[in-house]
């Protein structure tokens, strides 16, 4: 089943609970060769220049060739526009397509993960579908016809994941509406998945460059919560930045380049302030 749907004039933000439950040293304990994909990041390019992106996954298709690949998920979400895209990538491909979830996939890495023929989650991980969020600011008609736009696009996901799993339509729209975690287990059961991945396949590798960029989107979390325009966050998030991103390297060809910030960030210090930001909002009367 492929996927037309294009953005519309807003940006689906991360869901902040999504956000708070990833773990993103969570990864594959051995990637097997180089007919592998690695999905550790967010679904769409961040302000750091990262994250997994369709034009990375397509390059990384390209390099495997015509043979089966296996995609590993660890990832919170993101822009649900480019995880339809890659969803719509990974059914293009010519081979067997399977899909490990090895910690999270939420959200946009959901859609990610219903691409795959075979579909294992490990029994600790979990699968998370919910209707898109987004942060937006407008009078009442801007803000019913963004609502209008995100309802279709909402109701197109509902189709997707009951194609897939087999769950009648009714059934998938309430899971969206009370954003519905699943482990393994019950990701299984209800047909999302075809499998589960054998703990052995799972490891906890910590990663001081992941834990500083994770504390970065925290910060763009919390700052979007805040009010503040993404073009503000990106300004501002650029200038916190220091370090330069190093390029990929290895064998794996890789949906997110390695490469973050070095210095470490006090994100609670931040998140303080932007709670002190959006407290202000509320007082002071718009003009």
């Amino acid at each position: 089943m492929a996927l037309n749907i294009k953005a519309s004039g807003f940006r689906c933000e991360l869901s902040p609970r999504a956000l708070e439950m990833w773990n993103p040293d969570i990864r594959a304990a051995m990637e097997t060769g180089t007919d592998t994909i690695t999905m550790y990041g967010i679904i769409g390019e961040d302000w750091w220049g990262e994250g997994v992106t369709v034009k990375r996954v397509d390059a990384a298709l390209r390099a495997i060739g015509d043979k089966p690949v296996t995609v590993y998920i660890n990832s919170p979400g993101g822009d649900m526009f480019e995880g339809i895209a890659i969803y719509n990538r990974l059914r293009e491909h010519s081979q067997e397509v399977t899909t490990k979830v090895l910690g999270l996939a939420a959200s946009a890495a959901s859609v990610i993960a219903m691409a795959g023929e075979k579909r294992e989650v490990a029994k600790t991980a979990f699968l998370m579908i919910h209707n898109c969020w987004t942060y937006f600011a407008g009078n009442r008609h801007a803000i019913r016809e963004l609502a209008d736009t995100m309802e279709e696009f909402d109701r197109a996901m509902i189709g997707l994941y009951a194609d897939t799993s087999g769950q009648d339509e009714k059934t998938v729209e309430a899971m969206l509406d009370a954003e519905t975690y699943m482990g393994g287990a019950t990701a299984m059961d209800k047909g999302f998945a075809t499998g589960l991945i054998s703990a052995d396949e799972v490891k906890e590798a910590a990663d001081q460059e992941q834990s500083q960029a994770h504390s970065a989107r925290r910060l763009d979390a919390a700052l979007a919560k805040s009010g503040m325009p993404r073009t503000e966050r990106r300004k501002l998030l650029s200038e916190i930045k220091t370090g330069t991103p190093s390029a990929a390297g290895g064998d794996t060809p890789r949906a997110v380049v390695p490469g973050m910030p070095c210095a470490a960030l006090d994100v609670s210090a931040f998140e303080e302030t932007a709670t002190q930001a959006s407290a202000l909002r509320n007082l002071i009367p718009i003009r």
